[in-house]
């Protein structure tokens, strides 16, 4: 398809810029991710006009971001985001790709039948046949596998893992949202096949530290593995948009069910105005302080965000400059979530 004139781009030549730490090493591999990627998982569906959608993709590449994080049913409709990078891929992004490391996912139900959901080898296999269609690449740079499936027995899962790579579909793979014990297995298993999980992925900030304390951040060190967080500011909720108590109309609590208006209790409330006292008192945003605790966090590879816009995108990559947090902050944002 040719480029229109208004796909037409050209990349800002100061695009790597950046200090050294904006880069980071998944564990001990050989790759390096922005500490900040953008997630196409809620804000680049159907519903949004692709103009808006390229104008975000593109800030962010011109400002260093390389990771676009996606998965097969990201949308609304599933499948719409990929298809939109498709659009992309096919024009703007075009003399780009070598320069962009795209991942998706499977896992989540994607296509009605038995054969759209979980984590059979015909689910994952078709799935990513699927993906790279939509996408208009040959191959993805990561694809994981979005969640455990309890049914399927897990050697069939990750020999599919497995076979993905020896076929030049992807050239890495991960795991996300599994649990520890099945984490060290598929480690062995990859490992034993000379295909190491290049990162597992999961939800981890200042309200859900869940994979530190299941230790699956801690495997991955030991492993040497990479880290990739999700959802790094609750949806939202670690911005300063619900910070007055109200609900504003079009935010993600007022139109979506995956953040129920009930999770704004009045001792979150209170909680976050502290940390928001504290963040003024560093010179920065809630969210840039809520970003910064994750990506301080050792093992921490990269934090994936949702921005809806350049100017919140914008905000939050000055959290990778921002100073790390001190002994005292950390004790501070202890003190305040525990209370």
């Amino acid at each position: 398809m040719p480029i229109s004139r208004n796909e037409t781009y050209e990349a800002s030549p100061s695009r790597y810029g950046q200090t050294d730490s904006f880069y980071r090493r998944a564990g001990h591999r050989g790759i390096l991710l922005p500490a900040v990627s953008l997630g196409l998982w809620k804000n680049f569906g159907g519903e949004r006009p692709l103009e808006e959608c390229r104008r975000l993709i593109h800030f962010a590449f011109d400002h260093g971001v390389t990771h676009f994080d996606l998965a097969n049913n990201y949308g609304p409709p599933p499948g719409a985001a990929e298809a939109m990078l498709g659009r992309l891929m096919r024009s703007s992004l075009a003399p780009y790709r070598d320069e962009l490391f795209i991942s998706t996912k499977a896992g989540y139900e994607m296509w009605p039948g038995p054969y759209g959901n979980w984590g059979s080898r015909k689910s994952l296999m078709a799935s990513l046949n699927q993906s790279l269609h939509r996408m208009n690449v040959d191959y993805v740079d990561l694809f994981y596998i979005h969640r455990f499936d309890p049914a399927t027995p897990l050697e069939e899962t990750l020999q599919a893992l497995v076979d993905m790579v020896r076929s030049g579909k992807t050239l890495y793979v991960g795991i996300s949202r599994w649990p520890l014990k099945a984490t060290l297995t598929a480690f062995e298993y990859l490992n034993r096949r000379d295909v190491p999980c290049l990162c597992l992925q999961g939800r981890v900030n200042l309200l859900d530290k869940a994979p530190l304390t299941e230790g699956l951040l801690d495997a991955a060190r030991e492993e040497g593995c990479g880290f990739v967080s999700f959802s790094p500011l609750a949806q939202g909720l670690l911005t300063d948009r619900y910070l007055n108590g109200a609900i504003p109309a079009g935010s993600r609590m007022s139109r979506e069910a995956s953040l129920p208006r009930e999770t704004l209790t009045p001792s979150l409330l209170r909680q976050l105005k502290k940390l928001e006292e504290l963040a003024k008192k560093r010179g920065e945003s809630l969210a840039r302080l809520a970003l910064r605790w994750v990506i301080d966090l050792p093992g921490m590879t990269s934090v994936i965000v949702g921005a809806s816009s350049t100017e919140q995108l914008a905000d939050n990559l000055k959290a990778v400059e921002s100073a790390p947090l001190t002994d005292e902050e950390l004790k501070e944002i202890g003190r305040i979530m525990s209370a």
